[in-house]
């Protein structure tokens, strides 16, 4: 599931050399493989890598096949949040809790957060996905939709593959390219795998210590601060300037308090800056977001993904169940869409009209709720597409 939008600039292809997207499959993949020996690679190397490679339609199914990001905040995080899965993610916490002190002492990353990915990710290790990465790579870098983010990841796997860490024919893991427990992309496993248990391999699919220190690894280079917090719930009152809300404001903590948030439980982190985030406006369940959450969506670039892995984290580490509130009735599937377009209409960028409730579509809604002097907390309603 984690797309990623970290770019690997040791893999960055230049202008002059990238090869197209679209086109003959075959044609595209002897570009790559043209591509691969001016970049240094052996010829034998790039033989081997690239015969066994395939166009997977399953893949571009899976690509196109992203409902559940339809869903709000609410469904969807009790769709991935049940007890069960919050107790196993605790007692996965005593099991391992030697490698999640040596985490937590090298990066400064609470256990919750590496729990979460983990059971979000593979269940803890139990499906780790079975499409063929080699071609869930090239087929997504043929595809015109997303080149410029998995182009690159051929390149990584193709020298995973020299180092003897990736096997072409037989490896497999998510349909976008991720390989084992807390799926990690070959480029961010060439720049942060560990081998943490010290058997000499970085085995990211069978050694739960690999996994989940080079997860760490990962989220420490993508910038999280150690030992600060990523997510707190927060009450909010009846009325405030609604168009404060939402991840592009930050404000210090104590002005949050002056506004009249408050912590639900605990305290707020004083001397930091957050963001309000409300995932179903104003009525609906409130968050502070801290500076490390937006280290999340170096991991995920969904809104609502990325939310419910925080706030699972929080929950793993003893926070209660957010108040889900009152949120009035949100828009979905069609009107969702017809929102999107009517926003497009007026000059907004929302990215691709479908259906799903994005940083575009939000930062849209916000604006559009404020021209008409509606509460601008970027919750879409019916009354808002009506006023459109």
């Amino acid at each position: 599931m984690r797309l990623t939008t970290a770019a690997f600039v040791a893999f960055a292809v230049s202008a002059s050399t990238a090869v197209a997207c679209g086109g003959s499959f075959s044609s595209f993949v002897g570009g790559l493989k043209s591509e691969a020996l001016s970049r240094g690679h052996s010829q034998a190397s790039v033989d081997r890598f690239f015969a066994s490679v395939r166009q997977s339609q399953s893949v571009l199914r899976a690509d196109r096949a992203q409902g559940v990001f339809q869903k709000p905040f609410t469904d969807f995080a009790r769709n991935l949040i049940s007890q069960s899965r919050l107790k196993k993610g605790q007692a996965k916490g005593r099991e391992f809790d030697r490698v999640f002190d040596t985490i937590e002492k090298q990066y400064g990353i609470n256990r919750g957060v590496l729990l979460a990915f983990w059971a979000f990710e593979t269940d803890f290790g139990g499906f780790q996905g079975d499409f063929n990465t080699a071609n869930a790579l090239v087929t997504l870098a043929h595809d015109c939709r997303r080149p410029e983010l998995f182009r690159p990841q051929v390149f990584a796997a193709l020298k995973l593959y020299e180092q003897g860490g990736f096997d072409p024919a037989t490896t497999t893991g998510a349909w976008a390219g991720e390989i084992g427990m807390v799926q990690m992309l070959p480029g961010d496993i060439l720049e942060h795998g560990t081998d943490a248990d010290g058997d000499g391999r970085v085995s990211l699919k069978t050694s739960a210590p690999d996994a989940l220190v080079s997860g760490a690894a990962m989220l420490n280079g993508f910038g999280w601060r150690p030992g600060e917090p990523w997510l707190q719930e927060v009450r909010v009152p009846a009325e405030m300037d609604w168009s404060l809300s939402g991840i592009t404001t930050t404000l210090p903590v104590s002005k949050w308090q002056s506004l009249g948030v408050a912590a639900r439980s605990g305290n707020l982190a004083q001397g930091m800056k957050a963001s309000l985030i409300l995932p179903q406006g104003r009525k609906g369940p409130a968050f502070l977001a801290y500076p490390n959450f937006n280290v999340y969506f170096d991991w995920n670039q969904s809104f609502t993904y990325v939310l419910t892995a925080a706030y699972f984290a929080t929950r793993i580490e003893g926070a209660p169940a957010f108040d889900p509130g009152t949120p009035e009735a949100g828009l979905a599937g069609e009107t969702m869409k017809q929102l999107q377009r009517k926003l497009q209409n007026r000059g907004h960028n929302v990215g691709k009209i479908d259906g799903i409730l994005g940083a575009g579509t939000r930062a849209a809604v916000q604006a559009e709720q404020k021209r008409l002097g509606l509460p601008a907390d970027a919750w879409p309603t019916q009354a808002l597409l009506s006023r459109l």
